[in-house]
């Protein structure tokens, strides 16, 4: 697989647990599909660690750049919160199974992110949305607490406007300050959401733990197996 070797072009706060990395592709092309990884780490180091790419095929043919959401507990032989701008890093991929069909046959898309597990549906809602899909769009999106929704601007930008269903719920916010669902998703926000089962694709996205229980959840309220794509990260 190519290893191209670019540097970061600007780090920024996307929540006070996760960064916001884009990297400068310097015109090189680099094709994936929404929903994959790459695999990155400092220039020269042996150990790469993947991450999901945040940013979709079109934004990224349109800026030259590549978007990672990079959490607070990402492994150490990667990137992280040290990165810095002009920083050079080998990218290697794209990698991942976690892509949309060629053919969605269903009337709803349902895309489940828990924590940063937002990063590839972010580049597959941007992929969907820019094509103006026959499906209904939802997002039913968890964080530890209101001020840790990566991409929330943008994304509430696309729920007022009708062209995407949004849930938000948070785990551990006791601020009197949120108004929103509160609680581990489980059955009731899942009923909240979805409208209609057996004609719903969902793509679930997040800790293990978090991933195997929306999975349960879901195939317990009548979504098929052949109907859910998931990815997860071991956290």
């Amino acid at each position: 697989m190519p290893v191209l070797t670019v540097p970061v072009f600007t780090t920024e706060a996307a929540t006070p647990r996760s960064r916001l990395v884009t990297l400068d592709l310097r015109g090189k092309a680099f094709d994936f599909q929404p929903g994959q990884a790459v695999l990155v780490g400092a220039h020269r180091q042996a150990e790469r660690c993947p991450y999901s790419i945040a940013c979709s095929p079109e934004r990224t043919a349109e800026t030259g750049r590549l978007e990672l959401l990079i959490a607070a507990e990402a492994d150490d032989t990667g990137i992280g919160f040290g990165t810095t701008p002009g920083m050079l890093v080998d990218v290697e991929g794209p990698v991942g199974t976690l892509t949309l069909p060629v053919w969605v046959d269903a009337r709803w898309m349902l895309f489940v992110a828990g924590g940063a597990g937002i990063a590839p549906l972010r580049s597959m809602l941007d992929h969907l949305l820019r094509r103006r899909p026959p499906q209904h769009l939802s997002l039913l999106y968890s964080a530890r607490r209101a001020d840790e929704f990566a991409f929330i601007d943008e994304i509430r930008v696309h729920a007022e406007a009708g062209r995407l269903e949004l849930h938000q719920t948070v785990t551990r916010d006791q601020s009197a300050a949120w108004t929103g669902r509160r609680g581990r998703i489980g059955r009731d926000h899942f009923e909240a959401v979805l409208h209609e089962p057996s004609s719903t694709l969902c793509v679930v996205c997040g800790p293990d733990s978090f991933v195997e229980e929306s999975v349960a959840t879901l195939t317990q309220l009548g979504v098929l197996d052949t109907q859910i794509r998931t990815e997860s990260w071991g956290r």
